[in-house]
């Protein structure tokens, strides 16, 4: 019975235009739990953002234990090789070049003619190879192409080194039999197929795409792209439940443990799923640290630096001095050191910098009845600005007033409250992250006033953010 791999896009369907969107702690997250399912491949989107996109790839590379992390990697050699560089260090690297093969995707996306289009497919194949063992050609709207060029730049491909093909239904518009009789006639017309991995993507626009699946493995597809969550392709819950099921008529099976399976998608649903209004500030809501990861005081600099990574940071040296040896000190007081006491520990200790903005005074209103509304004072210089807005809650409106008096937008990625001392005057612990240019910024605050203490989080990571921008 052979394995069909089951390969996740749903962070790199986070990356097309209609995809969902995910903040990068989401990302990690979903990463982890696929790789604990036992997923063949974890797809991530190209290089759209060379920071951004590249700390997730290394952050991703360090997260994955057992499956293979597929990159877009573009046609250019320089965006491949800046992909390379980012994911050379994950365990099974894949790099993935996509060509666009119908008349009108040509046209309109790629803006090539036919011969163009082939010809940058076949070089970046092969530059690819000469970085990495495992090349993914993708055939894009593959169902809509001319048969013969189809035929052709697919041989090309495999010619060029490509280990797996794809093809991808993109318009969503075959049936089932059908989809499957078309690939058994690429398979006939391209006999170069048959030595390499065969991979299908199906749009779900007929509601068709896991019943086309089907077809396609029972048609010889070895690889199948699927999404944890629904992102407009087959699920990966149904197609592993239909293998687990009925493999035995098709001859295949997906190598999933079904046993955490419905566990593990539960678990990333409910990571990327939070509600949210348009006009919060908030792009993930609260989330809980993982209880899986703790340190203790005979780990290693290098080990707490990956729970530091996991948690989407990238600190200096001098940082990483400071952030240590303040874990040192709390490590030898207590059995173990969770993932929301490093974070702590990093807002506290990791840059610390000048006051650009100083909290003047804050006041909020808020009842059942009416909407929550924030009032901000903060002084900057010898200058006080002055930020109102209406909010979902307490917090949320007084981050967009902030936001208001800084006039910038920045991604929340994470915000955390916990209680430090005990009793009816309890003081409250606030950590906030910010994200600018594709590095997260941290910030603490304490108070008895739960918003106080946000407000005050939220400044010292704005201060960090401010210092390094005027200090570039």
């Amino acid at each position: 019975m052979r394995t069909v791999c089951l390969s996740d896009i749903t962070i790199r369907s986070c990356s097309e235009p209609a995809g969902r969107s995910l903040t990068f702690k989401e990302k990690l997250d979903t990463v982890r739990l696929l790789d604990k399912a036992g997923v063949s491949v974890i797809e991530l989107g190209g290089m759209t953002g060379q920071l951004t996109d590249t700390l997730l790839i290394k952050s991703v590379a360090e997260t994955v234990r057992s499956s293979t992390v597929a990159v877009c990697a573009g046609d250019d050699p320089d965006t491949i090789s800046a992909v390379w560089e980012a994911l050379k260090n994950t365990a099974k690297p894949r790099l993935q070049v996509a060509a666009a093969t119908s008349i009108a995707r040509m046209e309109y996306v790629s803006h090539r003619k036919p011969a163009d289009v082939q010809k940058y497919a076949v070089a970046a194949v092969s530059f690819c190879r000469t970085k990495c063992a495992d090349v993914e050609f993708i055939a894009e709207d593959a169902t809509r192409a001319g048969f013969p060029f189809l035929c052709g730049i697919v041989s090309a491909a495999v010619e060029a080194g490509a280990s797996t093909v794809t093809i991808c239904d993109t318009a969503g518009c075959m049936l089932p039999d059908e989809f499957g009789a078309f690939l058994g006639r690429l398979k006939e017309a391209v006999p170069a197929l048959n030595g390499v991995r065969l991979g299908v993507r199906i749009a779900d626009t007929l509601h068709l795409a896991d019943a086309s699946a089907v077809a396609a493995i029972a048609a010889g597809a070895d690889e199948i792209k699927v999404g944890a969550l629904p992102c407009g392709t087959a699920s990966l819950g149904t197609v592993a439940d239909i293998l687990t099921a009925r493999g035995d008529a098709l001859g295949a099976c997906s190598g999933i443990r079904m046993t955490e399976l419905n566990r593990i998608l539960t678990g990333i649903s409910r990571a990327c799923n939070t509600e949210k209004t348009d006009r919060s500030p908030f792009e993930d809501g609260v989330r809980a640290y993982s209880d899986d990861v703790t340190f203790t005081a005979s780990d290693t600099e290098e080990e707490v630096m990956k729970g530091a990574s996991y948690l989407g940071y990238e600190l200096e040296p001098a940082d990483r001095a400071r952030v240590y040896k303040a874990f040192c000190r709390i490590a030898a007081r207590k059995d173990a050191v969770g993932l929301g006491e490093l974070d702590a520990i990093i807002a506290a200790e990791a840059m610390q910098v000048p006051a650009a903005y100083t909290v003047e005074s804050y006041v909020v209103t808020s009842g059942n009845t009416v909407d929550v509304v924030a009032h901000v004072k903060l002084r900057r210089g010898e200058q006080t600005q002055d930020g109102l807005s209406l909010g979902d809650g307490p917090i949320d409106a007084a981050f967009l007033a902030i936001e208001k008096i800084t006039g910038h937008h920045y991604e929340l990625d994470d915000f955390q409250l916990k209680a430090i001392t005990e009793g009816r005057e309890a003081m409250g612990q606030t950590v906030v992250k910010l994200r600018s240019g594709g590095k997260v910024y941290a910030g603490r605050g304490i108070s008895t006033d739960i918003i106080g203490s946000g407000i005050a989080a939220y400044v010292n990571a704005l201060n960090k953010i401010v210092y390094e921008e005027e200090n570039a």
